[in-house]
């Protein structure tokens, strides 16, 4: 297959990102179809990516575009049925994290994938795509830093889009389950181990809307891996500095730590307040590459004839992991993760 037709369903913030990646810089890839439930995106999808193929319904993007893949980048309900609804039409599928919304509902997408071992799923785990994480686990496999042993990992939002994290807490499940799940698939991926074991806190010191509808502004967990290793998790809402994603990987002989400082750029502003290094804005700045990489795969994986590295089961155990430490926090409680 030499040009890869592909539909993506969902034009929101993330949804643009991948829309724009596979209309102008993905090679091989073309974007011929979009579906939106929101008349102002389908519009811009025309307008600003060219595309001709316009729906309101994914079930009729799939049965009347021309197109060989779907991208599902719609609200994380949705992900399941809409992966196996592609499936059963018979396209190549891509999706957005998570898999699902509850363990449950991931082993329907195990199932519909398990049923059509001819076409490439492919779940975005985008982080193990970024060239900062793919030379660390490199330096990992390479012996650098010994035997890993604890993974750190911090993941805050920004301050200034807290209005919008206030507003979706009530329905997002809480802290864990809606920021913990790329930083739980690193672990995985970094230490070669499941996690079997978690401890998790949860507190809101400065906005109390989130304790109001259950939720926390910050929290920390901790993991025990089945191979002895250990998980330290940080996550929170409240940067004031900007998107604040840091890991730091401690082995035997070394130790490995990625984006110390949330940096911009190399740029440093020397001013009254000092030397000052501007930091990123959010998610979409800080992993551009990634997303852009990620895609890249899954077009040359259909192209190719061949599976990513990331599976189906790695949605399900990261949503399984997640979920754990949602029920450690509610019980104040060690809980097992099978």
């Amino acid at each position: 297959m030499n040009t890869v037709k592909v539909g993506i369903a969902g034009l929101g913030r993330l949804g643009r990102v991948h829309a724009g990646n596979l209309a102008f810089r993905i090679p091989g890839a073309k974007l011929t179809a979009a579906c939106s439930i929101v008349p102002e995106e389908l519009l811009y999808a025309q307008k600003e990516l060219g595309v001709q193929e316009v729906y309101s319904d994914f079930d009729t993007m799939l049965a009347e575009a021309d197109i060989d893949a779907v991208a599902i980048v719609t609200t994380s309900g949705l992900h399941c049925s809409q992966i196996e609804s592609a499936l059963k039409a018979g396209k190549h599928v891509f999706t957005e994290k998570p898999l699902g919304v509850d363990p449950e509902e991931c082993r329907i997408a195990e199932k519909a994938v398990e049923a059509h071992p001819d076409k490439v799923f492919f779940l975005g785990f985008m982080r193990r795509y970024d060239p900062s994480y793919r030379y660390a686990k490199e330096q990992i496999e390479k012996g650098v830093i010994g035997k890993p042993y604890l993974v750190k990992a911090t993941g805050i939002d920004p301050e200034a889009l807290v209005e919008g994290s206030i507003k979706f807490a009530p329905t997002s499940g809480g802290i864990y389950i809606d920021m913990a799940s790329h930083d739980v698939d690193l672990m995985r991926w970094f230490l070669g181990s499941e996690a079997v074991e978690v401890y998790a806190l949860g507190t809101t010191f400065k906005h109390p809307e989130f304790t109001e509808c259950g939720d926390n502004e910050t929290g920390c967990a901790i993991y025990q891996f089945a191979n002895g290793a250990i998980g330290q998790l940080h996550v929170g809402r409240t940067a004031p500095h900007g998107y604040h994603i840091e890991t730091e990987i401690v082995g035997t002989e070394g130790t490995l730590r990625i984006s110390p400082v949330p940096e911009k750029n190399l740029a440093m502003i020397y001013n009254k307040h000092g030397a000052v290094t501007e930091c990123v804005s959010g998610f979409p700045e800080r992993f551009a590459e990634a997303y852009r990489l990620e895609m890249q795969e899954f077009i040359d994986c259909i192209r190719e004839g061949r599976k990513p590295d990331i599976t189906v089961y790695d949605g399900t155990r990261a949503t399984e992991i997640t979920f754990a430490t949602a029920r450690s926090l509610k019980n104040h409680s060690v809980e097992r993760i099978d």
